[in-house]
């Protein structure tokens, strides 16, 4: 097997503040602002709520009635009311007003405990500024795509319908259970002989430094058959994509491609991300909110749809995978906090119902929040009787977030076809939203049928 330590640095997705969408398959996508996005004219309106948090709108000149109410993805601490740029320069050109807050975000960044009052609370200000909007909507990005799901749980504010955007919808306590399975592993395989701290930071600062050995540690592993047999363990348990941006899908069976292409994306610094952010999510709801004592990971492996890939590895490396997966189990100590894994299911999860109709959207190539979790969301829709509500759509492409303007607008009138007619049609169907999002003639689509697998999460539902 080759070995792959390093990726150029040009192939690596650009910065989503940047707007530039890269690597798209079955598309011809433009890099350039939409042609007629950059005419809108609007007013723009601010203010404070109680709380602190601030709130931001634009209301065009040719406002056509409809409100969008915009949730910000976690890291945020400014007020937005679009995912990008040129999507809130189109949105204006078609006459929609668009608001948001920035939530409180003062104490820490998850602000799940704020951000559906502080939405709510906007949606209330813009509203007596504008006067009563004909139909309310809310849409949300990533930690976001979250606060969106709560919000069309519970319909406050008016609202009428609801888009995510590579939501977070399986919630804070299943985010932090398979990253949990995932650091212990390398923490654990890896790092045999070093104290590693997982759970309980301080700081974000603390677990920054867990995030640079964890990387660091995968780096080292990568040169060997054994490390890349282990990295593949540890991305399983991750739920990690097997294709990575800038790079060509890999074909099924290419073991070795599929592994350096889920080793990419821990290169490019994942740990570095989400394990300073659980500092953040801890804080909000008063501790550790993951464990693993008594998680079985032969048992956990057996669910992931990565576990022929990692025996493969692990077969080549001539490795006892029963050995490690043993090992793992009967170290497994970790013990979650009771109080905030119930504050966790109180403010920072999903799926427990819906007031009205949502459409969520996501890539089927997502590295920080795997596409999976909309399977997950879905269950818990079903089994709480408004499955009828919920429609998923997926789009081709690796990365977080990493949509069109076309695949966006064209799923917001989608769910603007649901609300109006009172049912989903063919409108929210992959043929029909990539025919509606090519037909705009702006930046491209990807729309394709397609099923997540089951998340591999060791915790109960």
């Amino acid at each position: 097997m080759a070995v792959r330590t390093r990726r150029s640095s040009t192939r690596a997705l650009a910065a989503l503040a940047a707007a530039v969408v890269l690597s798209l398959t079955g598309a011809s996508v433009s890099t350039a602002t939409p042609r007629a996005a950059a005419t809108a004219a609007a007013e723009r309106l601010t203010g404070t709520l109680p709380d602190g948090a601030t709130w931001i709108a634009d209301v065009p000149e040719n406002w056509n009635g409809t409100l969008i109410v915009f949730s910000h993805g976690f890291g945020g601490r400014a007020a937005q009311n679009a995912p990008r740029e040129a999507v809130r320069l189109r949105l204006l050109e078609e006459g929609y007003a668009l608001t948001g807050s920035s939530y409180d975000v003062s104490e820490t960044l998850w602000g799940l405990e704020s951000a559906e009052r502080d939405q709510v609370a906007t949606i209330a200000a813009v509203t007596e500024k504008i006067g009563e909007p004909t139909r309310t909507l809310a849409m949300g990005q990533s930690m976001g795509g979250l606060v969106n799901a709560r919000l069309a749980r519970s319909g406050d504010g008016g609202i009428d319908g609801a888009l995510g955007l590579c939501g977070l919808v399986a919630g804070a306590n299943d985010l932090h259970g398979y990253q949990l399975d995932a650091e212990y592993t390398i923490a654990r395989l890896l790092l045999p002989d070093t104290p590693v701290k997982l759970v309980d930071f301080a700081s974000e600062a603390e677990g920054a430094v867990t995030g640079r050995q964890l990387t660091d540690a995968v780096v080292a592993a990568q040169k060997t058959p054994e490390g890349r047999a282990r990295i593949a363990l540890a991305a399983a348990y991750l739920n990690l994509p097997t294709w990575a941006s800038g790079e060509d899908r890999p074909a099924a069976g290419d073991w070795e491609e599929q592994q350096a292409q889920q080793y990419s994306w821990l290169a490019q610094g994942i740990l570095n991300r989400v394990v300073p952010a659980r500092f953040h999510i801890e804080k909000a709801l008063g501790g550790n909110n993951s464990g693993n004592k008594g998680i079985d990971y032969a048992r956990l492996l057996s669910t992931s749809r990565h576990a022929p890939l990692v025996k493969a590895l692990y077969r080549e490396a001539g490795l006892d995978l029963r050995a490690d997966l043993a090992n793992l189990t009967a170290h497994a100590k970790i013990k979650a906090d009771p109080a905030s894994v119930a504050a966790g299911e109180r403010t920072s999860s999903a799926g427990q119902g819906l007031a009205v109709p949502l459409l969520d959207i996501h890539t089927t190539a997502d590295d920080l929040v795997p596409v999976e979790q909309e399977n997950r969301f879905a269950d818990r829709v079903r089994a709480s009787g408004d499955g009828s509500l919920l429609r998923q759509a997926y789009v081709e492409r690796q990365g977080h977030c990493f949509f069109t303007v076309a695949e966006t607008v064209a799923a917001l009138h989608a769910l603007e076809s649901r609300v109006d007619s009172g049912r989903w049609g063919a409108a929210a169907t992959p043929g029909a939203l990539q025919s509606a999002a090519t037909a705009l003639d702006l930046d491209g689509a990807a729309y394709v049928p397609y099923r997540p697998a089951e998340l591999t999460i060791g915790r109960r539902p």
